[in-house]
């Protein structure tokens, strides 16, 4: 049989989840339709409403935010001459958690794969380089996965901040095994990823 005519729409909105496929999703339908009620659904969409309507990118890092800037670019505690780039919230996320770095950070939104058609283009580096160019920062760590898509990623940014001689380019590459995700390594390895990290070129 299939899925009810009403409620394949309802499916559909499930499937766009990362990891969600049609059997997953149409479990999730059915208990919303069988559990939730009405305040419920009200409630659920009202959060989500808000939630779209208010948070967006901070214009200086890539995180979310619900103001033009995130409260770690904000923080004058920061040592805003030392970036980190990671490719997104969820390696941000995880680095803090560590409490071992205590500089700003740097979301590219993404990394280099011809493979999922990322191209450089479409990675957040405006930022990046203004900074460079306007002799903002002093140190930038690629905090970025030991992927072919990572290295890619690591190496092109590298080649652009190649023209700035007083910016110092490290990578970190301690104790992270290759084709790892940091946001699945523990606090202990990103700590020891970060304090062994190494320096490219000054």
């Amino acid at each position: 049989m299939k899925d009810l005519p009403f409620i394949e729409e309802l499916i559909s909105v499930f499937e766009k989840l990362p990891g969600v496929g049609h059997k997953t999703a149409t479990r999730y339908a059915y208990y919303v339709i069988e559990k939730y009620s009405l305040e419920d659904i009200e409630k659920a969409s009202d959060i989500l409403l808000n939630t779209m309507s208010h948070i967006h990118k901070c214009h200086e890092c890539g995180m979310f935010t619900t103001s033009d800037l995130c409260d770690i670019c904000k923080d004058p505690s920061r040592d805003h001459q030392k970036v980190l780039v990671v490719k997104d919230y969820k390696d941000l996320i995880s680095i803090e958690r560590t409490g071992q770095y205590n500089g700003v950070y740097h979301c590219l939104g993404g990394l280099i794969s011809a493979y999922d058609g990322i191209s450089p283009e479409e990675l957040n580096l405006e930022q990046l380089e203004r900074k460079a160019s306007k002799g903002e920062i002093s140190e930038v760590i690629m905090a970025l996965s030991l992927s072919p898509a990572g290295d890619i990623t690591a190496s092109f940014i590298e080649k652009i901040l190649r023209k700035y001689p007083n910016l110092t380019v490290s990578r970190i590459g301690y104790g992270l095994p290759a084709g790892s995700d940091l946001e699945y390594a523990d606090e202990l390895t990103i700590k020891r990823a970060l304090e062994y990290r190494v320096i490219n070129r000054k």
